[in-house]
């Protein structure tokens, strides 16, 4: 995660500022937990690409082992109800099964047309 700190990053409409842990959808500013925020941003930091469970254990909760993807699960729908994804249909944060998480880069055609 250190790589990325100092540069605000913004894919589709969510923006986020490492260096003030500060977060945003649009205009408006999400206020997130320090765990919310270590996700969105090891998630964004890597907008396009999956992240493994095992390196978001690793990046956001400092662990090597592997305890129960419960935790990941319960702080991504925090998020995305704070982010106003929807947990069903997910046009931000998208479960890769099997393989992992992924910021996805742009909104997809389904996306934009029900928008």
């Amino acid at each position: 995660m250190r790589p990325y700190l100092g540069h605000v990053i913004e894919v589709q409409d969510v923006r986020v500022d490492p260096s003030t842990r500060r977060t945003w959808r649009g205009d408006r500013e999400i206020l997130l937990s320090r765990k919310e925020f270590d996700l969105v941003h090891a998630l964004i930091a890597r907008a396009g690409s999956v992240v493994s469970r095992e390196e978001l254990m690793r990046d956001v909760w400092g662990v090597t082992f592997w305890t129960s993807s419960k935790t990941i699960d319960v702080h991504l729908g925090w998020v995305r109800r704070k982010l106003g994804d929807d947990t069903r249909q997910p046009r931000l944060i998208t479960t890769i099964r099997g393989r992992g998480l992924r910021f996805e880069v742009e909104m997809t055609a389904d996306a934009t047309s029900s928008a």
